[in-house]
């Protein structure tokens, strides 16, 4: 690669460009888990560019996750290991963006989660472990607690989700969730917070647990369905109330 005169608009587009070159060779394990990158200088010679360029690159790659930085006598550069979290991190900003502009409304959500979590109860309730069932109760106690705020109701909610999502054997379906619940669950609890009540939620995870420690796949999809169902009349009620006139004038 031929260096560009420092600060030409084509700099960053070469160091994007070295930056894709090593994402590559990461995504196809030329570069492993764990593995420490050559340093900048040996980067710099190999792509034939100056070791800014080379270090714009790797900002690039860092704020992907792809890499992290280690200080002292064994640090370096090293290759992020993949998790199911990290990659869902990386898509649930996107998720909250287009929930935020309205690309993605309130019809789309509950659909999405109606068909997707259908999935995952009925797995849940065929595959799941004992210790995959604990998991999922455990979830639940702290529901009990005074004094729980709506972010940290919604934090549980999430979890209890994520605990079914896991409790699939499929890392794909649960990947998938991370990232629905997480991006999804927070945008809709804004809408419905003064019109949901936290009793009925809760009980609707009750019904779902239950049926999942009986191995009861019908029943727990039912539970489920019944949770979305009311969910979906609040959120009717969230969107009637905010088209109620205040002053004379329509809230939208």
């Amino acid at each position: 690669m031929q260096e560009p005169a420092r600060d030409a608009p084509e700099s960053r587009s070469l160091a994007a460009q070295i930056a894709d070159a090593l994402r590559d060779e990461i995504v196809q394990g030329s570069l492993s888990v764990a593995e420490r990158l050559p340093s900048e200088l040996e980067l710099a010679g190999r792509f034939g560019v100056s070791v800014a360029t080379v270090r714009e690159a790797l900002k690039i790659l860092a704020a992907k996750k792809l890499i992290r930085s280690k200080r002292g006598p064994k640090g370096g550069v090293f290759v992020n290991a993949p998790s199911l979290a990290l990659a869902g991190e990386m898509v649930q900003d996107m998720m909250a963006w287009f929930v935020g502009l309205g690309v993605i409304d309130l019809a789309d959500i509950v659909e999405s989660r109606l068909l997707l979590g259908r999935v995952c109860v009925r797995l849940a309730a065929e595959r799941a472990s004992k210790q995959e069932i604990d998991a999922i109760a455990a979830t639940l106690a702290p529901f009990g607690r005074d004094g729980i705020t709506d972010e940290e109701f919604c934090r549980l909610d999430v979890a209890f989700h994520h605990a079914i999502a896991a409790a699939t054997g499929n890392n794909e379906l649960h990947f998938i969730m991370l990232m629905v619940n997480d991006s999804l669950i927070p945008a809709t609890n804004m809408i419905a917070v003064r019109y949901r009540e936290r009793e009925r939620v809760v009980g609707f995870h009750a019904r779902i647990l239950a049926a999942l420690r009986r191995r009861d796949a019908t029943e727990a999809v039912a539970a489920f369905e019944g949770l979305i169902a009311y969910l979906s009349e609040v959120y009717d009620r969230a969107l009637e109330g905010r088209r109620e006139p205040v002053g004379g004038v329509t809230r939208e």
